[in-house]
């Protein structure tokens, strides 16, 4: 193993096509990109959670909202077959619904 190879990060290192050290991941060795322009903002100057409880108030009532008509029905419907179940299970095991469908179930 070179030694230069070492200095870069171990024996196993990324080589391009011509045998070229790639650098590391999203610094390829390529040319140095032009016109490309970033701003920062001072960390004393962020705000990160500004107007963020408005924000997630109002988001989920408007996703609620429109998601509301998708799982409301199943679970109403699901809701009253259980209680008719319920009971009709009440009245089959009472006395009355004994002597009336005693011998049908």
């Amino acid at each position: 193993m070179r030694p230069t190879q070492a200095l870069r990060g171990g024996g196993e290192v990324p080589l391009g096509r011509h045998n070229k050290y790639l650098g590391h991941w999203g610094n390829f060795g390529g040319a140095k990109q032009k016109g490309i322009i970033t701003y920062a903002l001072s960390p004393n100057k962020q705000n990160p959670f500004a107007g963020a409880a408005h924000a997630a108030v109002f988001n989920t009532w408007r996703r609620f909202s429109k998601q509301v008509l998708y799982f409301a029905p199943p679970f109403v419907a699901a809701y009253y077959a259980m209680s008719w179940a319920t009971e009709r299970n009440h009245y089959l095991q009472s006395k009355a619904g004994r002597k009336e469908f005693g011998g049908e179930e």
